[in-house]
């Protein structure tokens, strides 16, 4: 007999919501956590989440509370869908309500600024609490899409195989198909970087710089991110798969994708604040390259388009400068066959 379990979605935006309904549709008791009093009041009453998922009617049988102690209460499987930089502060919410039962999903995406720390590696550090009770999950996953039923692919990973299988088994729908890995590293640093290489393809495209050199962007972009994620741990094989390389080229190229729209917007307005304050979603890449910029440059790791969009976010510097400066750097070779 399959095992059943309660599961509560910490964080109401459009990710955490899609997750909290997917799982309600089948037959999974759920619980979704709202923060906002305003907002947990219109989706009880309309059963829609009218500011992250407008035009998604949510499943009758999703619960929906305004409490963090009701949520932890609630459920076995905690999902963390919350932005990086307020995870902390979240996990401090929910950590008074913890039990020995539960155990937690990250969906979050992005690297914390002080510490360098990964989702994964937040929860641990805030909730006190061993590895096997944590995993991660990402992959080629816009909201909306998976909101409404078509066909999507996801990874979670854990240094738990037990854990991970567990809720492979819990997430894998009709039609939104789940595999498993023990790489969080990999996972998880595919998933925050991805975003930063989505800001430069979205300046790209806005300098209408053809199709050839957003190819060239997402290939470079991933080896910058393999050569990142290798040297803290993550095997090489797990970025060219679902988190990686497939996560990389939807966020790079579909226009659902806050990051790259936020480069594309740079190029017309290089006012970073006021871009930010204009969308009603959190862009995790603006947070993320900044980690990256600091961590790389301590850890003598190369990383010529993060480098540049740090400068353009952070420095003002103008996109055209940062592609003369990137396609003009020294030669260099692709690969090379070495003998054993």
């Amino acid at each position: 007999m399959k095992k059943t379990y309660n599961v509560s979605v910490i964080g109401s935006g459009s990710w955490g919501t899609t997750l909290a309904n997917m799982l309600a549709l089948n037959d999974v008791d759920t619980c979704l956590y709202v923060r906002n009093r305003e907002l947990f009041e219109e989706i009880e009453k309309s059963k829609e989440n009218k500011i992250y998922l407008p035009g998604i009617k949510l499943s009758g049988s999703l619960s929906v509370v305004n409490s963090s102690k009701a949520a932890m209460d609630f459920g076995d499987i905690i999902i963390i869908s919350i932005p990086v930089k307020y995870l902390r502060g979240a996990l401090s919410d929910i950590k008074p309500f913890m039990r020995d039962k539960h155990v937690f999903l990250s969906s979050s995406k992005g690297i914390e600024n002080e510490s360098f720390f990964r989702p994964s590696e937040i929860l641990i550090d805030v909730l006190n609490i061993k590895n096997d009770r944590v995993a991660a999950v990402s992959g080629p996953n816009f909201a909306k899409e998976v909101a409404k039923g078509l066909p999507s692919a996801a990874v979670i990973a854990s240094d738990s195989k037990g854990l991970s299988k567990e809720l492979q088994g819990l997430l894998n729908c009709q039609y939104f198909r789940v595999y498993s890995s023990n790489d969080i590293i990999g996972v998880e640093i595919a998933g925050a970087l991805k975003n930063v290489i989505a800001i430069a393809s979205g300046i790209s495209d806005a300098l209408n710089l053809g199709y050839n050199a957003r190819a060239s962007l997402i290939t470079r972009g991933l080896a910058e991110i393999a050569r990142l994620g290798t040297a803290m741990g993550a095997r090489l094989e797990t970025f060219m798969g679902l988190a990686g390389i497939g996560d990389l080229v939807l966020t790079c190229t579909g226009d659902l994708s806050r990051n790259r729209t936020l480069g594309r917007r740079l190029v017309e307005d290089n006012n970073v604040e006021k871009i930010l304050d204009s969308m009603v979603m959190v862009v995790e890449g603006v947070n993320t390259v900044k980690s990256v910029f600091y961590w790389s440059a301590d850890n003598k790791i190369e990383m010529p388009i993060s480098d540049q969009v740090y400068k353009i976010i952070y420095e003002n510097k103008n996109p055209k400068d940062a592609v003369l400066e990137l396609m003009g750097r020294p030669l260099k070779s692709e690969f090379y066959r070495t003998n054993s």
